[in-house]
C-alpha cells in the first residue's frame, strides 16, 4: 500500500511539474524577490487609491494606474522612470489644453493636429535611450487623455488637465515611498554591485581575448559578450541613482570602463594581442577602481551619445498618426458614444507599446493580458463590487488580482500579459466615492478598451509591419555607409562611440530577429564584429591624419588611404597595404598609427 501511496505521489509530482505545472511555478512558487515586488507595488496602488478615494476625485483609479507604469524592480529604474513621467505628464496637459484651445469646434483638424503631435512625440522617443524615451511617450498619450477627455467639455480642459497630473503625482509619491520603506540598505548595496559588476564584465572579457588568442574565436561567445556590455551601459543611470548623492563621475567612469572594455574586444577581433590590450584592461579597471573610490571634485568626463534609430523612428510616427487617424474615422462613422474613450485607449496602448523593439509582438501579448483583465474585472463588478460597503473593504479584495499581476510581470514571458492587466485592471473598475456605475457602463467601457488594444495590434501588424530580414539588411546598409563616412575630415565620431552605438544596433538585431536562421544570423553578426573592428582603426588613422605629432608625408599618405576608403570601403585595403610598407619605414611613426595599419590589412 506504501509503494502504491508513493508511486501515486511521485506521478502527481511528475503531473504538477509536467506538463502543466512548470508555466504556473511562478505563480505557486514565487521567488522572494518576485514576491517582495508584487507586495510592495500592489500595497504602493492600494494606499494611492484609498488616498484618491479620501481625496474624493473624480478619476481615482488613475492613481493605480501610475503606480504600475513606473514600478520597476530596481529602485533606480523606478527613480528615473517617475522623473521623467513627471516632465512628460506636465509637457502632455500642457499640450493637450492648447489642442482643445486651438481647435474647440472642429474636430477635423483636432484629430489630425492631435495625430501629427502623437506621431512626432512617438517618432522622437526612437531617437533617445533610457526614460528619456520614455517621457516623449508619456508627452504623447498624456496630450490625448487630456484633449480626448474635455471633449464633450471642453471648457474644462484646465481641471481635466490638473486632474490627470495629480493621479499621477500621487501614484509616484506611493510609489516612491512603499519602494523607500521595502528596500532599505538599497543604496550601500548598489555602491558594492556596480563596481562588482563592472569587474565581472572586465574578467570575462580577458577570458575571452585568451580563449581566442589561443585559437578558439567565438562569433557568438563574443556576441555574448556584447550583450552584457550594452545590458550594463543600459543600466549605469539607474545604478547611479540608486547609489545617491556624493558618488564624483561615477557615471562617466562607468562609461569608459565599457568603452575600453569594448575597444579590447575590437582590439583582439583583429588580431592585437599582448601590451595593447593589457593596456586598455588597466585603463579600465582603473575606471572601475575611481567608482569604488570616488574622488570629490573629480574632473573627469566621459562624453556619449545614444544610437538613432531614423527607420524605426519614421516607422514609429508614421503609424501613431495614422492610428489617431483612423481611430478618430471609426468613431466618426460609428457615432459611438464610447469613442472618445476608445480614441483615448488607442492612444494610450501606442504610447505605451510604440518603441518596443518588436511593437507587433508585444501587442499579442498585450492584447492577452487585456483579455485577463477585462474577464476578471467583470467577475468583480458583477459579484464582488455589489457586496462591498467601503473602499477599504474594496481595497482588501484587489490584493490577490494585484499580487498575480505583479508576479506576473516578473516572468519574461508574460511581461506584456501582465502590463495590459495591471494597468487598466483599476481603471475598467471604476471604483468611485459616490456608488458604482451599473454594468452597462462597464460592458461599454470595457469593450471600448478591448476594440482599442485589438484596434492597435492590428495596425501594428498590418501598418509598416517589422520585418527581421529587412532589419538585418537596413542595419548592414547602415553600417556600410557609417564605416564609410567615418574616413571625411568633418566626421567628428570617436572610438568609443562607434564601437557602442554598433554593439547596440547589433544585440538589438539578434534579440528582434530570432526568426532567422542561425547560419545567416552567425554569418552577419561576424560581418558585424568585423565592421566594428575596421571602423575602429579608421577613426584611429583619421585622427592622426589631423594631428601635427606626424611628418608631413605620413599625414599626406594617411589622407591618400582615408580618400579611398571613402570610395571603395573596406576594398581600400590594399591601399593602407602600400601605405603601411611606406610608413613602417620611417622613425617618426607612431606605434598606434603602424598598429591600426596592420590591423586593417589583417582583418
Amino acid at each position: 500500500m506504501s509503494g502504491a501511496v508513493g508511486r501515486m505521489a511521485d506521478s502527481g509530482a511528475r503531473a504538477w511539474g509536467k506538463p502543466w505545472g512548470e508555466p504556473w511555478r511562478w505563480l505557486m512558487a514565487p521567488s522572494p524577490a518576485d514576491l517582495g515586488f508584487a507586495v510592495r507595488t500592489s500595497a504602493a496602488a492600494i494606499l494611492s487609491l484609498l488616498i484618491a478615494m479620501w481625496m474624493e476625485l473624480d478619476s481615482p483609479q488613475w492613481a493605480p494606474l501610475s503606480v504600475w507604469v513606473v514600478a520597476t524592480a530596481s529602485r533606480g529604474e523606478s527613480l528615473s522612470k517617475a522623473r521623467w513621467r513627471l516632465v512628460g505628464t506636465a509637457v502632455g496637459c500642457c499640450a493637450g489644453v492648447a489642442l482643445i484651445a486651438a481647435f474647440p469646434q472642429e474636430t477635423g483638424l483636432f484629430f489630425v493636429g492631435l495625430a501629427l503631435w502623437m506621431g512626432l512625440c512617438c517618432g522622437c522617443a526612437t531617437f533617445f535611450d533610457g526614460y528619456r524615451s520614455y517621457g516623449l511617450l508619456v508627452t504623447s498619450f498624456t496630450s490625448a487623455i487630456v484633449a480626448t477627455g474635455a471633449i464633450s467639455q471642453p471648457d474644462h480642459v484646465f481641471d481635466v488637465a490638473m486632474a490627470r497630473g495629480t493621479y499621477i503625482v500621487l501614484g509616484i509619491a506611493c510609489e516612491a515611498g512603499m519602494a523607500a520603506l521595502f528596500l532599505p540598505g538599497v543604496r550601500a548595496a548598489a555602491r558594492a554591485r556596480l563596481p562588482g559588476r563592472l569587474r565581472g564584465l572586465a574578467d570575462r572579457v580577458a577570458s575571452g581575448v585568451a580563449a581566442s588568442s589561443a585559437g578558439r574565436p567565438d562569433v557568438e561567445a563574443e556576441s555574448g559578450l556584447l550583450a552584457d556590455l550594452v545590458a550594463v551601459n543600459a543600466r549605469v543611470e539607474f545604478d547611479v541613482l540608486e547609489m545617491g548623492a556624493g558618488q564624483g563621475r561615477s557615471a562617466d567612469h562607468a562609461r569608459a570602463a565599457l568603452a575600453y572594455l569594448l575597444a579590447v574586444l575590437a582590439r583582439a577581433r583583429s588580431g592585437v594581442r599582448g601590451a595593447a590590450l593589457d593596456r586598455d584592461l588597466g585603463a579600465a579597471r582603473r575606471h572601475i577602481q575611481a567608482i569604488a573610490a570616488p574622488r570629490v571634485r573629480d574632473p573627469f568626463r566621459f562624453g556619449s551619445h545614444s544610437p538613432r534609430q531614423a527607420i524605426e523612428a519614421l516607422h514609429n510616427g508614421l503609424r501613431a498618426a495614422l492610428g489617431i487617424i483612423g481611430a478618430w474615422l471609426v468613431w466618426e462613422v460609428t457615432a459611438w458614444p464610447a469613442g472618445p474613450a476608445f480614441v483615448s485607449f488607442v492612444a494610450l496602448v501606442y504610447g505605451l507599446l510604440a518603441t518596443r523593439e518588436v511593437p507587433a509582438l508585444a501587442s499579442a501579448g498585450f492584447y492577452r493580458g487585456a483579455m485577463w483583465c477585462a474577464a476578471v474585472a467583470g467577475l468583480y463588478v458583477a459579484l464582488v463590487i455589489p457586496a462591498v460597503t467601503s473602499p477599504e473593504c474594496l481595497v482588501l479584495l484587489l490584493v490577490v488580482p494585484m499580487i498575480a499581476g505583479g508576479l506576473a510581470a516578473r516572468t519574461p514571458r508574460l511581461v506584456n500579459h501582465a502590463f495590459a492587466f495591471n494597468l487598466f485592471f483599476p481603471v475598467l473598475l471604476g471604483p468611485s466615492n459616490l456608488g458604482r456605475y451599473d454594468e452597462v457602463s462597464f460592458l461599454n467601457g470595457a469593450l471600448a478598451f478591448l476594440a482599442a488594444v485589438l484596434f492597435a495590434r492590428l495596425t501594428f501588424g498590418l501598418v509598416l509591419p517589422f520585418r527581421a530580414d529587412n532589419h538585418l539588411r537596413r542595419t548592414a546598409a547602415w553600417v556600410e555607409r557609417r564605416l564609410r563616412a567615418l574616413a571625411r575630415g568633418n566626421d567628428r565620431s570617436s572610438v568609443p562611440q562607434w564601437l557602442a552605438a554598433n554593439a547596440d544596433s547589433m544585440v538589438r538585431a539578434v534579440r528582434t530577429c530570432r526568426d532567422v536562421p542561425r547560419d545567416e544570423m552567425l554569418r552577419y553578426m561576424g560581418r558585424h564584429l568585423d565592421a566594428m573592428a575596421l571602423g575602429m582603426w579608421v577613426i584611429e588613422l583619421r585622427d592622426a591624419a589631423r594631428s601635427d605629432g606626424l611628418p608631413a608625408g605620413v599625414r599626406l599618405r594617411l589622407r591618400v588611404f582615408l580618400r579611398a576608403w571613402i570610395r571603395q570601403g573596406a576594398q581600400a585595403r590594399d591601399v593602407a597595404r602600400q601605405v603601411l610598407r611606406h610608413v613602417q619605414r620611417h622613425p617618426d611613426v607612431r606605434p598606434d598609427v603602424l598598429m591600426a595599419l596592420r590591423g586593417l590589412t589583417e582583418q
